[in-house]
């Protein structure tokens, strides 16, 4: 493919306050790359993220989407293109059942019948949660919340993941699910995170942002390894986790 999955170049946004959010992004993600965007709170990560599918728009710069650019006429399918998971499950979860809120996104695309149906079982069945469709979701645990949620984005066949701090409020266990659960995804995905040793687990590439800007961009083991690059940036590892030792057992 002659484009990449996600292209940013010189990306600039600022906020009504007056906020410079974003100050020259630039980032290239390629496709079928698992990229986890770190750095401290206020960074611009989750900005970052919300010009992806045209939530915000850019003060300067561009996005693009493969070879479609992320602007007000293509947003439609851009927004088909790209899904986003939010940190708070509560934001895309709230039909009577499961079943319900994973049939939301294709029914409003005008899907029914038998192929409504199909989409559902297959993005029910691609996070492990096929039982759960008769379920209410409020009734659910936080594992099983973030698979589901999960399931309602790719219900839609997107090209890109977009997640957002995919780990919060999960158990250990839970943790382990969506770890394979996103692993076993054939699809471009873009992390943000604060868990450094789950984007170790998961991403080949560790991008930092900071104060509005890319500062680091390189494999992930190498990136964590760099323990004065991350404490310039307020991020750190747990206490004794070797990256490099770790990554030696972590399947790719």
């Amino acid at each position: 493919m002659t484009h990449p999955a996600v292209e940013v170049c010189g990306l600039r946004f600022a906020y009504p306050d007056g906020h410079e959010a974003l100050r020259g992004v630039d980032l290239r993600v390629e496709h079928g790359q698992r990229v986890a965007l770190l750095g401290p709170n206020g960074a611009g990560k989750t900005t970052l993220a919300l010009h992806l599918n045209g939530v915000h728009t850019p003060d300067a710069g561009s996005v693009a989407i493969g070879a479609l650019a992320v602007d007000e006429t293509n947003l439609p399918e851009i927004r088909r293109r790209v899904g986003l998971v939010f940190q708070d499950a509560d934001d895309q979860l709230f039909m009577p059942s499961v079943r319900d809120d994973v049939a939301f996104g294709p029914a409003n695309l005008g899907l029914g019948g038998h192929e409504l149906r199909a989409r559902i079982t297959e993005a029910l069945g691609a996070v492990g949660a096929a039982d759960l469709g008769d379920r209410v979701p409020h009734h659910l645990s936080g594992g099983e919340r973030r698979r589901v949620t999960l399931a309602t984005v790719l219900a839609m066949r997107p090209e890109v993941l977009v997640c957002d701090e995919p780990t919060s409020q999960l158990d250990p266990a839970g943790r382990r699910e969506l770890v394979a659960v996103l692993r076993g995804l054939a699809i471009t995905q873009v992390v943000i995170t604060h868990d450094l040793p789950f984007a170790l687990e998961l991403c080949e590439r560790a991008v930092i942002i900071s104060d509005g800007r890319v500062v680091a961009d390189a494999a992930t083991p190498d990136l964590l390894a760099d323990e004065r690059l991350l404490g310039a940036h307020r991020l750190a590892l747990p206490y004794g986790f070797d990256p490099r030792v770790a990554r030696k057992g972590t399947a790719p």
